[in-house]
């Protein structure tokens, strides 16, 4: 005998137990990446002993059993958590609760207790992931759940799951449009209250420092970062090695670690005041906007410049940095849709010589001595002392780069671990280098020559989806580059990555990861332009979700009602108009309900309501019995108690071939109510 046969075999009681197991398991499971590895063992292995404890109908633990389990749970959830309040917390909690309380499934009353549970789970999970799969996998757990429910309010018989999974579904679509209705029009105000973040669950492509070696990682995460969407006049959006998204400025220096200012580490390291913007647009701009992923950071990438606030929804602030960073009120915890307009063409800090700039020369005492001695070389060289004559600091930095181009430089994801002095290994040892190796090198070498420089992070370039015709950033697109100081110029960007390896910048020509045994077998099973092709339809569904679900703000629900012609809509037109569509359905469900009982014999609505009244007195019938067929069981097999009902039952008869029954069956209605029915019993089976 197989499984679904030793399955079909158990009675209703072990299979209605076990399928709930199997929707409480579906619950949970979406949660076990954010919870403690204990909770899903613990939720696991109850789950499991339950489900042994019904397949053998064995007596479920007492109550002193369940205390010890529910004890050691909150225990362990204080030491993992340092609390029992709060988020993650909270929702341990409940999930063990919810495995907990499976063992004590005795009556119907537990099981409304473990599908309310269950429902409650279902939201948590949002608490932590609002992405499509996500919503996909609840979507399941919760028909599921819903399937769960309309089985335990079938008591009598066996009723197939199939069918109660069909009765949940078709709950699930007339429900439907009231689901759509209030997520398009109930209004979506400031909150009053929010989820604290935690910080440390994030992770970001960028951050406020930089270790030399440590952004070649990300080029092995080729999760999206940002979405853009330009909105040109031509239509045409930029060239691809134009689109430099910036981030973190990076100032100070002990050797091997970058900082930008406003990181605490940066202080007592090296010292720097921010230049003032003096921020001069040129050309045309660039309109676009951007969908960003969360990163529990506040930074907002844009291209190089933005000079005017982004567009970002209600409640959100912003604040550019002197370095041109723009920044958020609070950290990005969910996904973000913003409008920007950039200059690809600007101007901005100083144009003459302060102390200011004075900070951007520092280097870490005693440390790389020979791209030092190279930079005594340079300024002694008499055709680079007159070229820089001529033309100032430029000239070092066209030697600089000459050097990269020539000098036998390699662009690579593997260098090696670097020293403590980072700048020498890589201009005289290694010479070779991811982009930070090679930023971090320029940098120090034009800091060394007295040129204010500085390290500049975010992503360089993109991919357009013809799915969407959304440009996709990704993680491994993160990227580092540099912006040294010009007389009569202001900082001004250059990109020392762009001479050891052009097709970086602009031709998308990104370095692949390594390849594993696997990843190449595959490669050869299955085309590789197919896996691109079905990646981008992914990610354009995705983009999709976000843009559409996750990013319905208030803003776009006023537009809605723009669109349905109202000029100056309001949120108390919102709920105006959602108060009118829970009239216009409450007025058709009515509607509907009285035609059914049209349509239906009244007749036969009464008997239906006879025959489920001895159906809670223990006599199931089946709908075919005519009234006197029915009196005789009723007689039968509940004895004297039933005679009142009998009798009932064989007026209902004569009312049914009576030339006028309406009157009579009036009647019948109200002594229907009066009746005294029989009281649930042990009755004899009952025949088909």
């Amino acid at each position: 005998m197989n499984l679904a046969q030793r399955l079909s075999h158990l009675p209703r009681e072990a299979r209605d137990t076990l399928f709930l197991l199997a929707v409480v398991a579906c619950c949970v499971a979406p949660l076990a990446a954010y919870l403690p590895l204990w909770t899903s063992a613990l939720t696991a292995a109850l789950l499991a002993w339950r489900g042994w404890l019904a397949v053998g109908a064995r007596a479920l633990p007492g109550r002193w059993v369940i205390g010890a389990l529910l004890a050691a749970a909150v225990a362990l959830t204080l030491l993992s958590h340092r609390t029992i309040v709060g988020r993650d917390a909270g929702v341990t909690l409940i999930v063990v609760l919810l495995a907990l309380k499976t063992l004590e499934l005795r009556a119907r009353r537990d099981a409304m207790v473990v599908f309310f549970l269950g429902f409650f789970t279902l939201l948590a999970n949002f608490f932590f992931s609002q992405s499509l799969p996500t919503a996909a996998a609840l979507l399941v757990a919760l028909l599921g759940l819903l399937t769960a429910l309309v089985n335990a309010h079938m008591p009598v018989g066996r009723p197939p799951l199939a069918a109660s999974m069909r009765t949940a579904a078709r709950m699930a679509l007339l429900g439907a449009p009231i689901m759509v209705a209030l997520f398009l029009l109930f209004p979506r105000m400031a909150p009053l209250w929010g989820v604290p973040d935690d910080a440390r669950s994030g992770r970001s492509g960028l951050s406020g420092e930089m270790s030399i070696g440590s952004m070649a990682s990300l080029v092995l995460d080729d999760s999206v970062a940002l979405r853009v969407r330009f909105n040109t006049p031509g239509g045409a959006p930029p060239p691809q090695s134009s689109l430099y998204f910036r981030g973190p400025v990076l100032t100070a220096f002990n050797g091997r670690d970058w900082y930008a200012l406003s990181q605490p580490e940066a202080r007592g390291i090296t010292w720097a005041y921010p230049t003032p913007a003096n921020l001069q647009m040129q050309g045309e701009s660039v309109r676009y906007e951007v969908t960003l992923e969360p990163s529990r950071r506040p930074w907002l990438l844009t291209l190089d410049a933005v000079q005017e606030r982004p567009e970002l929804p209600q409640g959100t602030g912003a604040m550019m940095s002197p370095e041109l960073l723009w920044s958020a009120s609070r950290p990005i915890s969910s996904v973000l849709r913003y409008r920007a307009e950039s200059h690809l063409r600007f101007t901005h800090g100083p144009t003459l010589r302060t102390s200011l700039l004075n900070g951007y020369v520092e280097l870490p005492a005693e440390m790389n001595p020979r791209t030092l001695a190279l930079a005594e070389q340079m300024q002694a060289d008499p055709a680079i002392a007159a070229r820089v004559a001529a033309s100032g600091a430029q000239a070092y930095i066209d030697a600089a780069l000459a050097r990269l181009r020539t000098g036998g430089y390699t662009y690579t994801l593997e260098p090696g671990v670097y020293g403590e002095h980072t700048a020498d290994e890589f201009w005289f040892d290694r010479k070779e280098g991811f982009c930070e190796h090679i930023a971090s090198a320029f940098v120090v070498l034009m800091r060394a020559l007295d040129v204010p420089s500085r390290i500049v992070t975010g992503y360089q370039g993109g991919e357009l989806n013809g799915i969407d015709g959304y440009w996709t950033v990704r993680q491994s697109d993160a990227h580092a580059w540099a912006e040294v100081w010009l007389e009569g110029r202001g900082w001004v960007r250059v990109d020392p990555t762009g001479a050891v390896s052009p097709g970086r910048i602009g031709q998308f020509q990104r370095l692949q990861a390594p390849r594993g045994v696997l990843g190449t077998a595959m490669d050869a099973v299955v085309n590789p332009s197919l896996v691109r092709s079905l990646r981008s339809v992914w990610e354009a569904v995705n983009n999709g979700w976000n843009q559409w679900v996750l990013n319905y703000t208030q803003g776009r629900q006023l537009d809605l009602l723009k669109s349905l012609g109202m000029q100056s809509p309001s949120w108390q037109d919102l709920v105006r108009l959602l108060g009118l569509l829970a009239a216009l359905a409450a007025a058709t469900g009515a509607g509907w309900t009285l035609w059914e009982r049209s349509r239906q014999d009244p007749w036969q609505r009464l008997l239906l309501q006879a025959r489920q009244r001895l159906a809670r007195a223990g006599l199931p019938l089946p709908p075919h019995l005519p009234p006197r067929t029915m009196a005789a069981r009723a007689r039968a097999e509940l004895g004297a108690p039933a005679e009142a009902a009998a009798q009932w039952l064989l007026r209902m008869e004569q009312a049914r071939y009576a030339p006028e029954p309406r009157a009579l069956l009036a009647d019948l209605q109200r002594e229907l109510r009066r009746l005294p029915w029989p009281t649930a019993q042990n009755p004899r089976p009952s025949a088909p």
